[in-house]
């Protein structure tokens, strides 16, 4: 099948785009490469996935853009499309809450309606576990009410989610709208916890540590997620919405101490009180997903951080990280 996916030079969209080219599909990629975090790791990401000798087309644009998107529809016929293309974070969203509206939620609406109207009828969409907000019951269920985000970028996935509903309810689209808890592992997004602290605690620095360490994530390796999105691409939903998380949550603490004894050097700590925007824990109740895709994940954090240290090192030798 030919397929298309948005944000395909970034972190999942990279491991997505290789695990459809190892399974015999023709991927086109679209990603503006934009300076959220350096570009070049992008184009090292690409340089990855075109290694592979692989029927793979990378296309610069912006999903944002509407024209770039209708071009992009025009490039090939399109058997389904993997819309992970968006601004992520809960920190920086409260410093531009327009420029996450715009990519997110406008770009959404663009991708969708470039699908109608080229005849794609399935399409699968990252959406966040930030949906569900200060959920007091745990772990969280997708009929759970989400009605009260807490952050510009979690309304911004929640508007996602909506307009999923609304292609599949007027054009009867088959949308699967997919809820990724704390996604972590080769290529992550250098801003992102765990590489962060990596690089500071390798490079002997301080890591700030907001609260009191007991505020809890459920981590889950990359290539657990990738597994759940290529279980969607076989199956006809209409919409349906599924958690993909590793169902394990971890304290922040517990982090710190398994970073520490991966990288084998202790971690210099400054304590900050909590940020706006984070909430104390998520976790993800994975029955439906486990149900309906078969969705079991593999890796626990114990086994990932040390295959996630064992890459940052690698990426050290070979280049920025």
């Amino acid at each position: 099948m030919n397929f298309l996916v948005t944000g395909g030079a970034g972190f999942i969209g990279s491991h997505v785009c290789e695990r459809l080219l190892t399974a015999g599909h023709a991927v086109w990629a679209l990603d503006d490469l934009n300076d959220f975090y350096d570009p070049a790791l992008k184009r090292r990401n690409l340089a990855e996935i075109q290694g592979l000798g692989k029927p793979f087309v990378f296309c610069e644009g912006d999903v944002a853009d509407q024209s770039c998107v209708e071009r992009m529809f025009k490039a090939a016929p399109f058997d389904q499309v993997i819309h992970l293309a968006a601004r992520a974070g809960i920190r920086p969203s409260l410093a531009a809450p327009a420029l996450y509206q715009r990519v997110n939620v406008e770009g959404t609406a663009n991708i969708l309606e470039a699908a109608r109207a080229g005849g794609v009828v399935k399409l699968i969409l990252a959406s966040s576990s930030s949906v569900y907000g200060v959920n007091s019951k745990i772990p969280f269920v997708e009929s759970d009410p989400v009605f009260a985000p807490i952050s510009p970028y979690a309304a911004s996935k929640l508007a996602c989610e909506a307009l999923g509903h609304v292609y599949h309810h007027v054009y009867g689209m088959d949308i699967v709208m997919l809820r990724f808890f704390t996604v972590y592992g080769p290529r992550q997004r250098p801003d992102l916890v765990i590489h962060k602290f990596a690089r500071l605690i390798a490079a002997g620095r301080p890591i700030e540590l907001f609260g009191d360490g007991s505020s809890a994530r459920d981590y889950t390796y990359v290539t657990d997620i990738v597994d759940g999105i290529m279980a969607c691409v076989s199956q006809t939903f209409g919409y349906e919405i599924f958690n993909l998380g590793g169902s394990n949550p971890a304290k922040l603490s517990h982090l710190v101490q398994l970073l520490e004894a991966a990288l084998g050097k202790k971690a210099l700590v400054e304590r900050k009180p909590d940020q706006p925007g984070d909430v104390p824990q998520t976790w993800a109740d994975i029955s439906k997903s486990a149900q309906r895709l078969g969705y079991a994940p593999k890796v626990r954090i114990e086994e990932g951080i040390p295959l996630f240290v064992e890459w940052f090192r690698r990426a050290a030798r070979e280049g920025p990280s």
